[in-house]
């Protein structure tokens, strides 16, 4: 039995417009998001979802509930472990304010590594990995086979599928789809990355690939 996950990246929104730091705040779908949002509800109307999983932030929320006016029988059910990583005193604060501080390229290696402290008021990349990995283990253990639908975020799906395959950090545009399929003995593979049927483009999705080794325990 196979368990196949579509992880679709939430709509873009205000602050992905204005390059600024989003993490565990929020910003509502710009009217560009939103119609590539439903272009992405589109291209998956025919995919049999089972089920439905969403970060609990309103972004990806908002995403999830209009890729499934096309599935009305799939409850949606939110997890904490979707979250984004936390950026601490950074969010709310354009993206050079942070360069200006760690290269992005450096941040992300020592996040998906697991070594990075965590940034001030923010989150260690040990216990980000940790959770990343928890979450996706627990819906691949709640749901043996079927289709399920994860709506998240840039980094948060990003570490994941670093935990699959060798990629690295792979950027992933505003409604992009990646699938990875989980069989029953464990072993996962990636069938797809970044697809980005929605044609948002690199504005959120920084246009980079950071090859580290990503541990397999964290």
């Amino acid at each position: 039995m196979t368990l196949t996950m579509t992880l679709v990246r939430h709509g873009r929104t205000h602050f992905n417009a204005r390059r600024i730091l989003q993490g565990r705040c929020d910003s509502p779908l710009t009217r560009d998001g939103r119609a590539g949002v439903r272009t992405t509800a589109r291209h998956l109307a025919a995919t049999p979802f089972t089920a439905a999983w969403a970060s609990p932030s309103g972004r990806a929320v908002a995403t999830a509930v209009e890729l499934l006016r096309h599935h009305p029988d799939v409850p949606l059910r939110t997890d904490p472990g979707l979250l984004e990583y936390a950026f601490g005193v950074y969010e709310q604060k354009a993206e050079r304010v942070l360069d200006e501080v760690v290269a992005w390229p450096d941040l992300v290696a020592g996040v998906l590594a697991g070594t990075h402290p965590g940034l001030p008021g923010g989150e260690s990349g040990r216990d980000f990995m940790a959770r990343t990995r928890d979450v996706f283990a627990r819906i691949a253990a709640t749901h043996d086979e079927g289709h399920v639908l994860v709506v998240g975020h840039g980094l948060a799906l990003g570490a994941y599928l670093a935990t699959v395959d060798d990629v690295g950090l792979v950027p992933l545009p505003n409604a992009s789809v990646s699938t990875v399929e989980v069989e029953r003995d464990g072993s996962v593979r990636l069938t797809s990355v970044a697809v980005d049927v929605a044609q948002q483009g690199h504005v959120a999705a920084r246009p980079m690939r950071v090859e580290v080794p990503v541990p397999s325990v964290a």
